[in-house]
Formats: structure tokens, C-alpha cells, sequence
């Protein structure tokens, strides 16, 4: 399988080549060029493998340059029960009598659905590095779980070093503790004077900078990485087959989302053949895609428009990973992809509604609705009294806006994103108490910090980067 940019088919190489490369040189994205689908009984085969099996099953056709046994060893050695609390490595929890699934994804390292896809990363880059004598240096940014994520992903990794922005102050203190209290020689913290984005624009910066990003070997992580897409569209897979469900059956999902990856998993899982209903997107204040699916309209904010809210992970005001949907809904034409983000790029609207596009976004399953402050505070106090489970605001975000969607003997299934202690004031804002926290865990705030301020300035992130691995 060979893979092309999305704003010029630009070959880029082969799965390694872009899981070491993030942005294409042009600064867009890889993507297949093209997307191998399961027939019905392909489909009914899968059922019952295990997930690192099932993994391979999935994943496998996107990925022709590591041999089938050494691809198996990579997902067994990442799946296991040890690292993800259990067998099912995704258990899917029914809240009896609603209709609503809970598919559980935050059992990982750091709480949060991240890891599903990050510790594959780890294991993949550690690989593919030591095949081809190689280093890295990962520059990432992070609205929350990112970062800690791909921080406990490449912990011990002699070939990678992580470099991980983040938005000063604008994390929950759970979120900051877990990685600024990461004292390791390979991991290196960055706190931007600006929001989320600022972080995300900065790292689209540096690797736009095609003579330093070679010199410093710079790579990516963030939900930019086709490797971590491909390996989210795996628990779609696993939820579907979960649910037990008559073949050809249709089921639905609901992602909170911020940056789009999550739920861009999903519609490459049913681009695949799986048979996924609608694809609803649950987004908080911060409701740039409800206003695309709703309205037609993509229209990126700026910074200071981006407000502060209780699912922090979700304050964005561009979702990178949006430019693969709609690369797709314009048949791969990358001309018209380009120019859609040139004009994003200059912060103007990008209206759809009305255009030969528009029929295609409406018939690819998305919907999408929003929620508030009050709205998750009361989702989270009645799932808890209701069904006696405790969840985080972002899940919470996911369960309101999917019951508003729910269509009678489908079952929808809520992406839980992350656990609720990783939002303690928030949960115990709802619900009176603090959520439980595992032990190793216990006082994280406490801990001595290790992370340095830099303003949002690319001259001053180069200069940070230069005088670290110079």
C-alpha cells in the first residue's frame, strides 16, 4: 500500500515511511490511496478474534512493508491484558434499558482512549527505528491526553525523543501533573502562551520547514499520524462484533470531538464495510464541526475565540484530521482539497452547503450536536444515579448529544474518552464526591514539576529544539 498527501498526491512512501514523516511536505496528510474493503463474509469471519488478532485483520491491509509475522508480534505485544486491565482490551458496557453502550477505551496507561493507538505506536517506531538504524525526535501537541499518552508510549525508547507542547494553564491539574511530573532524559515538555491551536500551528510550522525538520529528524505523533488513526478504526470493529448484532445489522457511534480523529476512524471503518449507521459527533462550546454538519459552513477559530470549558481535551478551534473527510467526500481530489485549505488557512468559511459536495457529506452518516457546562454536569449526576457509572465531561458530552439521536432497535454506542478522575473538579462538581483513582497515581499533583514556558513564537520553539539536540 502506497500513500499520497491530500493537498497534491504527492507519493510519500509506504505505512513506515509516514508513520516516521507526520505532515507531507506540502502540509497536508497522508492517506491511502485507496481503502480495501470486507465483504459480508470477510466481515462474519472476524467475529471472535481476539482483539490483537483482530487488529491485524484490520490493519493489515494499510500496511505491506512489515512481515506478517513481525506486524502480529508488534500487536500482541501491544494488546495485552497487562497493559489494558483485561482480555477484551475494550470492554463494551451496556447502560441496561437505554439503548447506550459504553465502549471503553481509557483501561490504558495514561486513562485515556489515546493509548489504544499510541502504545501501538511505541512499539511501531521502536521497530521500524531499529530497522533502519535511526532516530527520532517527536513533536507533538496536546489539548490533554495526547501528550501523556505518547509520553508513556515512548518511555525507555533509546531512539525517540518527545517533545510535547501543550497550552499553558489550560489543562486540568490531573492532566499537567501526569506529564510534567515525567522526569525522563527522552521526554521534554512545553508549555505555549496560547491555546491548543497555537500549539498545533506551531508544530505544522516546524515541520513546513523542510531543511530543519531533516536535520533534526522531527517527526509526529498527534492524531495527524495515520498510524494512530488506523489503529483507532480497530475498536470499531471490536464494539460492532461486541454487540452481537445479526450480520449486516447497522449500529451507531457517538465521539465527542475535538480534532476529529477519533470519529474519522470510524468512517475509515465504515468506508471498510463495516456497518456503522450514523457517526455522531458530540462537540462542547467549542462547536466548529455541529456548525459544519449543521450548516454546511466550516469556519476555524481563532484563539481568543477558543473558550475555556470543562472537556478541555475538546477547546479547539480546528480539527486537523477534518481535511481527510473531506479529501474523501471530493473522490481524493487533492486540487480541490488544497484549495478548500488555503482558504482555512486563511481563516475564511468554507461553505459546502449547495455545492456537489454536499450530498456526499450528507449521505456519510454524519451528525453532530453540542453541549454545555450544565448539560454535562447533569448527564454525568443522572448516569450515575441511573446506572451507577461514573464518567468523565467528555464522555458525558458523547452520551447527551447521542441519545438525541438515537433511532428506535439500533443500538448507539458512547466513546467513553478518558476516566473521570483525570476531571476530578468537574465529576465532583456533579456528583459530590471525587472519583476513585488508581494507586499509582495517588498525589500526582504534588509532585515536582519538569516543563518549560516558551511564548508562542516558531523562532523561539526552533531555537528550544536546536539547543536541546544540537
Amino acid at each position: 500500500m502506497k500513500y499520497v498527501s491530500t493537498r497534491s498526491q504527492t507519493d510519500l512512501g509506504t505505512f513506515c515511511d509516514v508513520l516516521l514523516s507526520g505532515l507531507a511536505p506540502d502540509g497536508g496528510l497522508a492517506m491511502p490511496t485507496s481503502i480495501p474493503t470486507f465483504s459480508a463474509a470477510q466481515l462474519a469471519a472476524l467475529r471472535g478474534l481476539s482483539y490483537p488478532d483482530l487488529a491485524y485483520a484490520v490493519m493489515r491491509p494499510f500496511i505491506s512493508d512489515i512481515p506478517e509475522a513481525d506486524l502480529r508480534a508488534l500487536l500482541h505485544a501491544t494488546y495485552r491484558a497487562e497493559v489494558f486491565g483485561s482480555e477484551d482490551i475494550t470492554p463494551l458496557t451496556p447502560l441496561k434499558g437505554s439503548g447506550l453502550y459504553l465502549l471503553e477505551l481509557s483501561n490504558g496507561p495514561s486513562l485515556a482512549f489515546k493509548d489504544m493507538a499510541m502504545q501501538f505506536l511505541g512499539h511501531a517506531f521502536e521497530y521500524v527505528l531499529e530497522k533502519r538504524d535511526q532516530h527520532v525526535n517527536i513533536l507533538g501537541a496536546t489539548s490533554g491526553d495526547t501528550g501523556s499518552a505518547a509520553e508513556y508510549a515512548m518511555l525507555g525508547k533509546a531512539r525517540v525523543n518527545v517533545f510535547m507542547l501543550s497550552p499553558h494553564g489550560r489543562m486540568s491539574a490531573f492532566q499537567q501533573a501526569q506529564m510534567y511530573s515525567l522526569n525522563e532524559p527522552n521526554i521534554f515538555n512545553i508549555a505555549v502562551e496560547g491555546v491548543f491551536d497555537d500549539c498545533q500551528d506551531l508544530v505544522k510550522e516546524v515541520n513546513a520547514d523542510a531543511g530543519f525538520k531533516a536535520r533534526y529528524h522531527i517527526g509526529a505523533v498527534n492524531s495527524i499520524n495515520w498510524g494512530r488513526v488506523l489503529a483507532q478504526a480497530v475498536y470499531y470493529f471490536r464494539a460492532y462484533f461486541a454487540l452481537g448484532l445479526p450480520d449486516g445489522s447497522e449500529a451507531d457511534f457517538c465521539v465527542p470531538s475535538g480534532n476529529f480523529g477519533n470519529v474519522f476512524a470510524g468512517y475509515l471503518a465504515k468506508q471498510m464495510g463495516l456497518p456503522v449507521g450514523q457517526l455522531v459527533v458530540a462537540s462542547n462550546e467549542n462547536d466548529v464541526l455541529h456548525e459544519f454538519f449543521t450548516t454546511g459552513t466550516y469556519h476555524v477559530r481563532p484563539a481568543a475565540r477558543v473558550a475555556v470549558t470543562s472537556s478541555p481535551s475538546m477547546d479547539i478551534g480546528k480539527a486537523s484530521n477534518f481535511e481527510r473527510y473531506l479529501y474523501l467526500v471530493a473522490g481524493s481530489d487533492a486540487v480541490q482539497t488544497a484549495g478548500w485549505w488555503e482558504e482555512v488557512g486563511a481563516r475564511r468559511p468554507v461553505d459546502l452547503q449547495g455545492t456537489p459536495h454536499w450530498a456526499a457529506i450528507e449521505d456519510s452518516g454524519f451528525r453532530a450536536g453540542r453541549s454545555t457546562h450544565a448539560d454535562r454536569l447533569a448527564t454525568i449526576r443522572r448516569v450515575d444515579e441511573q446506572f451507577g457509572r461514573l464518567i468523565d465531561p467528555h464522555t458525558a458530552d458523547g452520551v447527551l448529544v447521542g441519545q438525541g439521536f438515537q433511532r428506535p432497535g439500533v443500538p448507539m454506542v458512547c466513546l467513553e474518552t478518558a476516566l473521570p478522575v483525570k476531571f476530578e473538579e468537574t465529576v465532583r462538581e456533579a456528583v459530590g464526591r471525587a472519583p476513585e483513582r488508581p494507586g499509582r497515581f495517588a498525589g500526582i499533583e504534588t509532585r515536582e514539576r519538569f516543563c518549560d514556558v516558551l511564548p508562542n513564537d516558531v523562532a523561539a520553539l526552533k531555537a528550544y529544539l536546536a539547543d536541546k539536540l544540537d
